[in-house]
């Protein structure tokens, strides 16, 4: 039988979990399908769920079947998920047979956009991600959008957002009036400017306020690459810091003496590099200039930084203070300024930590880590606890190497060892200590932000299950326990249009480790092989079977093409790409035969019938006394229609020969002898007697 879900609503899907299946008898059959004929209302998906032992089901596509499980990967836990809001199924069993049962529950739930791109440089907020959700995008300081500040989520089979996520940009000089802060930064920031640039920009602070600019990042590559910040509102203005002048940045950075500032970027033809970002803000007279402390907080004892004021900083976790003072205060009430310089947060490699939770920073994170690095970190919670990892980036060398020790030092059992890039995913410890190392190639360098690693480590309970396994970028997981006790088993699959690469089923086993390494899900961008046409050659035009490559079948001399011979690798959004047509067939070439060209009565042919094949030879022959005119043997000449090569030959009496005519030409032979003899007797007499007188 044929059974199909619908879920009627607009906003919802249909999803299939099946969590229990056994074969009652093994001429039972089933077959689990996708409907994507076009039925199921927009924006819906099924999940279905069997709890009941049975002899496996089918469900499948009525249309077009794309099937999304049939009866050799049915398994207790396994959850099946449309992308449309049907899903069909078929059960066919033996009718010698009547026992076996089964029960599906089935849960619709919303289809949604997927989330929307960040901007580098900017940050999206989203009201939700159903259709007509709102997502809307905004800069950094030192940036401007470019593109839509809010794009919605359209309903759809497969919603969608309204528009392109947009960017966010860096200006390449500019007038900055009422300045009172605010940031800078190169074009292509935190990437690479360009070359030939020249940007300037001219700070204005509010009547009667200063500047004072802090320095976040320079980076300059050599020969004429330059920044300059002059104390005045133009070119010719002195310069109070030149990059060409000083080897290091000041950490205090620097000040106006009046209202404006004239910033200076310039790059030359050849080699690029990060290039520089600087925060400015304007102080009234009488205060200090708001601290600034990257990577991390403070807080103040007088919110306007008047005389005496008190700030202290701390760093965002991750980070540690280094250089300059934790507490700083705003002293001399003639020139006010701070007695020390704000000290700075920064990613450092090794350290020993014993909170309950935190994070673990690559060195220098965001910007890159240096080549050549050795760090450990120790982590340590309560002796009845254990540690959960969760590694959030990892972004690293193929030659680069961070390795998870389940212990507190490096003869520990391994965890997982990584190295380039790897999704989001998740590590428990057996015990309350784990032990990180981050080894970096001493021969290559990183370049570039958010190039590293962030991991978060949370203090959890002991207990007697597996570790958690993470989800699959496009695909899912199953469970089929809540618990992951031993014996549990977790399924992977992937959404149409991938294939899983790794063990699809994972379990629980007795020492509380899986079975395997999680899989992962590669789109498919080829089609099968399409195989061969008997009697053709197959010409294959692009890259072997992948999307938008041709293959074409010419049929043998003698066979015709029955079907399209032009297919086409076509990518499908939901599905795995297939070939536009089906495999054509080379049919033998059918002809009309020749009609009997018939015969005198004088002449016999090799074969007498009504209708000769195309290609079919007859042979002509004469009665006795008579000859063959013309060719002995024609032959069938295929066509539409088809023709005999000539006519047939005509058969003609031989000619009589009598007595007289030999006599005559007896006579004729004797003249033409006897009478140039004759002559030469004449003359041979003649001389004779003229000599003989």
């Amino acid at each position: 039988t044929c059974s199909t879900l619908e879920i009627s609503s607009p906003d919802l899907a249909a999803d299939a979990l099946l969590t229990g299946t056994r074969r009652a008898h093994k001429e039972d059959e089933s077959v689990v399908q996708q409907n994507t004929s076009g039925m199921a209302q927009t924006g819906f998906t099924v999940q279905q769920q069997l709890y009941k032992e049975m002899t496996k089901p089918n469900i499948f596509l009525c249309q077009e079947p794309f099937i999304l499980a049939n009866e050799s990967v049915l398994m207790r836990g396994l959850v099946l998920r449309s992308w449309s809001n049907q899903i069909s199924i078929r059960f066919h069993s033996d009718q010698r047979h009547n026992s076996g049962l089964v029960l599906l529950h089935y849960q619709a739930f919303v289809l949604s956009c997927a989330f929307p791109k960040e901007p580098a440089g900017g940050e999206v907020s989203v009201t939700h991600l159903h259709a007509g959700g709102e997502a809307y995008f905004r800069c950094f300081t030192g940036y401007k959008l470019q593109g839509p500040k809010m794009l919605t989520c359209r309903n759809a089979t497969t919603p969608y957002w309204s528009g392109k996520e947009p960017r966010c940009v860096a200006s390449c000089g500019g007038m900055i009036k009422n300045a009172t802060y605010g940031r800078i930064v190169s074009p292509g920031f935190p990437g690479n400017y360009s070359n030939n640039l020249t940007c300037h920009w001219v700070l204005e602070a509010p009547e009667g306020q200063r500047l004072h600019i802090h320095f976040e990042k320079v980076a300059l590559a050599e020969d004429d690459d330059r920044l300059l910040i002059k104390n005045g509102n133009n070119i010719d203005s002195p310069p109070v810091y030149d990059s060409y002048e000083v080897e290091y940045l000041p950490n205090e950075g620097v000040l106006s003496t009046g209202r404006y500032l004239f910033v200076e970027f310039t790059t030359d033809g050849t080699m690029t590099s990060t290039g520089a970002a600087i925060r400015y803000e304007a102080f009234a007279k009488g205060m200090c200039y708001e601290p600034f402390v990257k990577y991390g907080n403070f807080s103040s004892s007088d919110s306007t930084y008047s005389m005496g004021a008190v700030v202290e900083f701390s760093c965002d976790p991750g980070y540690t203070l280094e250089q300059g003072s934790v507490v700083i205060e705003c002293v001399d009430a003639q020139n006010p300024q701070w007695n020390e310089t704000e000290p700075a947060c920064r990613a450092v490699c090794s350290g020993e930590i014993t909170d309950s939770a935190g994070v673990v920073l690559s060195p220098n994170w965001p910007e890159a880590y240096d080549k050549g690095q050795d760090c450990i970190w120790g982590i340590h919670v309560e002796e009845d606890k254990r540690i959960m990892l969760d590694i959030q980036v990892l972004h690293v060398g193929k030659n680069d190497l961070l390795t998870f020790y389940d212990g507190d030092d490096l003869t520990a059992n391994i965890l997982g060892q990584y190295s380039g890039t790897k999704p989001h995913f998740k590590l428990y410890t057996s015990m309350a200590d784990v032990t990180i190392q981050f080894q970096s190639d001493p021969a290559t360098n990183i370049y570039g932000y958010n190039n590293g690693f962030v991991v978060h480590f949370f203090e959890v309970p002991r207990n007697d299950t597996c570790s958690e396994l993470p989800e699959i970028a496009n695909g899912w997981k199953s469970t089929s326990h809540p618990d992951l006790i031993h014996g549990t088993v977790i399924t992977y699959q992937c959404y149409p249009g991938f294939e899983l690469v790794g063990s699809e089923i994972l379990m629980c086993q007795w020492d509380l480790t899986w079975s395997g390494d999680v899989p992962r899900c590669e789109e498919v961008l080829t089609c099968q092989d399409p195989g061969s046409v008997e009697h053709s050659r197959k010409v294959i035009a692009g890259t072997r079977f992948t999307v938008g490559s041709t293959v074409q079948f010419i049929c043998n001399k003698g066979y015709i093409l029955s079907g399209s011979g032009l297919l086409t690798c076509y990518n499908r959004d939901s599905a795995t790409p297939k070939w536009s047509e089906r495999l054509p067939k080379c049919v033998p070439e059918k002809y009309e035969p020749c009609r009997n060209p018939g015969a005198a009565s004088t002449s016999v042919q090799s074969s007498e019938k009504a209708f000769y094949q195309a290609g079919e030879k007859l042979t002509f022959s004469c009665h006795t006394g008579y000859e063959l005119q013309g060719e002995a043997t024609i032959y069938c000449i295929p066509g539409h229609p088809s023709q005999w090569n000539s006519t047939p030959p005509a058969c003609r009496g031989k000619p009589l020969v009598n007595n007289m005519d030999y006599g005559m030409e007896g006579t004729n032979i004797a003249l033409a002898v006897f009478i140039p003899t004759a002559v030469i007797l004449v003359v041979v007499l003649s001389i004779y007697v003229y000599f003989a007188k």
